[in-house]
């Protein structure tokens, strides 16, 4: 089989999940990973005959695809925030609004009052590591804690942290059943926020492939982790402190509402969508 001839069965097999454009775009990404031809050599040797290790190992990426597995677990890594990460079916794969979350609170960290050298935070479900290793990246002074009941999505945090020289204090405990014992000056979370009878609206890619337990809530408490933070907040967010959170779209006043009493200022605001989408406070 030639390049030429792969992209053709590329955009046959994954016709219904797929416009052709996305699967071109996904074949050249698979070429260029396995062969190793960039997209100008592969429109440059488009009839060359794959080697037949090469061709047996597309095939399979196509039928991987054509079964729903999402694009970034074969290829093992995903661009998040201009960095690379490792991810992989233990990890949920970064999504567009935990960038929003990190830029708004990256301008808001620069924006405070809060000492940037000597900053601590605090990452509640830290899956892949996205969000520590960000803030770390924009913040290398700051002491960031993140906690993860998962211990193998905490194998792949500790992979990306390595992978980026960044040095994150990693904790494998069940957050909900964890008690702080010291203070920070930021608390950030995109915790399980899913309700269990929401389960039927999420499509089959993601449930079938990424973790449940990093999707659902544990209990029919669609908001059990955000009371946890909020409690946890008021005792342990020092004297102007920032919170940040992601939040379920469809709950967003009473998430809110949950900060309402312990916070100078709490706010609901919309990612680009215009959907409900964070939780900002300052305390």
């Amino acid at each position: 089989m030639t390049i030429s001839e792969l992209k053709k069965h590329f955009k046959t097999e994954l016709a219904d999940l797929y416009t052709d454009s996305e699967a071109a775009f996904l074949c050249s990404v698979f070429i260029e990973k396995i062969v190793g031809f960039d997209s100008f050599d592969q429109r440059r040797f488009s009839d060359q005959e794959l080697l037949i290790q090469d061709e047996k190992r597309l095939l399979e990426i196509t039928s991987e695809l054509k079964n729903k597995k999402p694009y970034q677990h074969i290829l093992g890594e995903t661009e998040f925030y201009g960095m690379i990460f490792f991810v992989n079916e233990n990890v949920l794969i970064p999504r567009p609004e935990t960038e929003e979350l990190l830029e708004f609170a990256i301008k808001k960290i620069h924006n405070s009052s809060l000492s940037i050298d000597q900053i601590k935070i605090l990452d509640i479900g830290t899956g892949s590591g996205i969000i520590p290793l960000v803030l770390k990246k924009y913040f290398p002074k700051a002491e960031i804690t993140s906690i993860d009941y998962s211990e193998k999505a905490l194998e792949t945090a500790k992979k990306n942290a390595d992978f980026h020289g960044l040095e994150i204090n990693f904790i494998h405990s069940d957050y909900l059943n964890f008690d702080l014992n010291e203070n920070f000056d930021i608390i950030i979370s995109n915790p399980p926020y899913i309700g269990i009878d929401e389960e039927q609206e999420i499509v089959d890619s993601v449930k079938e492939f990424e973790p449940t337990m990093a999707l659902f809530s544990p209990t029919s408490d669609a908001l059990i982790f955000y009371r946890k933070i909020a409690n946890d907040a008021k005792k342990h967010l020092n004297e102007n402190g920032l919170l940040f959170l992601e939040i379920n779209q469809k709950l967003g006043p009473e998430t809110l509402e949950l900060y309402l009493n312990d916070f100078k200022e709490a706010q609901l605001i919309k990612d680009l969508s215009e959907n409900d989408r964070f939780i900002f406070g300052r305390k």
